[in-house]
């Protein structure tokens, strides 16, 4: 089992920790509407626009959605300019963004916010970036591990739900855009000065063209992969995203009688960011182990095991009223798994796709953001029709079966053609 030990002597180690650290920054920002979604709607209200249910939920999976079209765009730009070159621009759009919302605070309006989630998919979109400039430098027996660091810098979504509401509370929502803002430049300098493009003798870049990426739309494993990884990744951005708002339409009394903010006196939406902190952390931490697992046990066996149990818990949750600490233990769970699954897509992909990783990773990577698009309106469509969220767990519950009947579709042939020489385990 090819573990971080295997690492040393491989590769280059600034270039995958600054992957890490760029894909984490990203992410942090990405989501950040999600944990400032009560304090952005009591401002807009005060300001005179009372976001309606549908409002909130366009607003909250506009970045999802421009993430995920945008990840095809860079990773196009991987494979043209370079990963670095990529990440320098699509970072500076994300900070212009943020100092956008921060600058304009409380005078900005509805739509300007929709502009300012639009930039922040170009947060989102890093995935496509930071994942073949990792995987790049390695070789394919250590991809599970390796793409898995690199895409736990989804880690950065916790860090939202940690400490944006707390810092909203203390001097405003709009102070955490300036915040963030500080930190993704902070990170830029260090992104510039620290990480490396693949050498030649290690990596050669094989620039596409547009006919390339309909080439590689023709090949049916393409959308198995998209699939699998619309109900991994997918899953894990759209409970992320819809966490705080699910947390505080079902549980806001629950929460209410936790006294466990050390700053100060308990705030519902702050109890409520740091229990979605919770379980959104089992995801992101767990996705390099995801992709451990599936270098020693394959991704298809790997991927049968994380969606199996993402199924029972799903429809557990859907058909059975649970009490607020055993619903945080399941939400945990099936975020720990989701994220899992994440690691073990990403350990087949670059043995299927190695030499078009780059536009691949874009490509997939854009159907993750459109099934975590899904998710959100989907839940938000559950309540607003059923006033709960059971009809949104259930649909997501058969999404993921159909998902395993997939993986029972392709498995003997994967492991019969590409598998026997992919350099991995299938």
């Amino acid at each position: 089992m090819a573990g971080f030990k295997d690492l040393k002597g491989q590769g280059h180690a600034p270039t995958l920790f600054m992957a890490f650290l760029y894909f984490d920054m990203s992410f942090m920002v990405w989501t950040m509407l999600g944990p400032l979604s009560t304090e952005i709607s009591e401002a807009l209200a005060l300001a005179g626009h009372m976001m309606t249910a549908g409002e909130k939920a366009t607003l909250l999976s506009l970045p999802i959605l421009s993430g995920a079209l945008l990840r095809i765009l860079l990773g196009f730009g991987v494979d043209k300019l370079g990963a670095k070159t990529t990440a320098l621009m699509a970072q500076t759009v994300v900070i212009a963004a943020l100092l956008t919302a921060f600058f304009m605070g409380s005078n900005i309006t509805y739509n300007a916010l929709l502009i300012v989630a639009l930039g922040l998919g170009f947060a989102g979109a890093s995935f496509a970036v930071a994942l073949p400039q990792a995987g790049q430098w390695y070789p394919p027996k250590l991809q599970g591990v390796v793409l898995g660091i690199a895409g736990a810098g989804n880690i950065g979504v916790v860090i939202d739900f940690l400490f944006a509401p707390k810092i909203a509370e203390l001097w405003g929502w709009e102070s955490v855009f300036g915040v963030g803002a500080a930190m993704a430049i902070v990170v830029l300098i260090a992104y510039a000065f620290l990480a490396k493009n693949a050498p030649a003798d290690v990596y050669t870049a094989r620039p596409k063209k547009l006919k390339d990426y309909a080439k590689l739309l023709k090949d049916k494993d393409t959308w198995w992969f998209n699939l699998f990884y619309a109900v991994s990744f997918g899953g894990f951005v759209g409970f992320a995203g819809y966490m705080k708002v699910y947390l505080m339409n079902t549980y806001q009394a629950d929460m209410g009688s936790f006294g466990i903010d050390v700053f100060n006196e308990p705030n519902v939406k702050v109890i409520a960011g740091y229990f979605g902190a919770l379980t959104i952390f089992a995801g992101a931490v767990l996705r390099p182990v995801g992709g451990a697992i599936a270098d020693k046990l394959g991704g298809i066996k790997s991927l049968y095991i994380f969606f199996g149990v993402v199924v029972l818990l799903a429809i557990i949750n859907a058909t059975v009223t649970l009490p607020f600490g055993i619903a945080i233990v399941v939400l945990f769970l099936i975020m720990a798994n989701l994220g899992m699954a994440n690691g073990a897509v990403f350990q087949l992909v670059p043995q299927r796709f190695g030499k078009d990783i780059g536009i691949m990773t874009g490509i997939i990577g854009a159907a993750g953001g459109l099934g975590g698009t899904a998710l959100i309106k989907t839940l938000g469509w559950s309540k607003g029709a059923f006033d709960g969220y059971s009809a949104g767990f259930m649909i997501f519950a058969v999404v993921v079966l159909v998902a395993l009947s997939g993986i029972s579709l392709v498995k003997t042939r994967w492991r019969t053609t590409w598998g026997v020489s992919a350099g991995g385990r299938i």
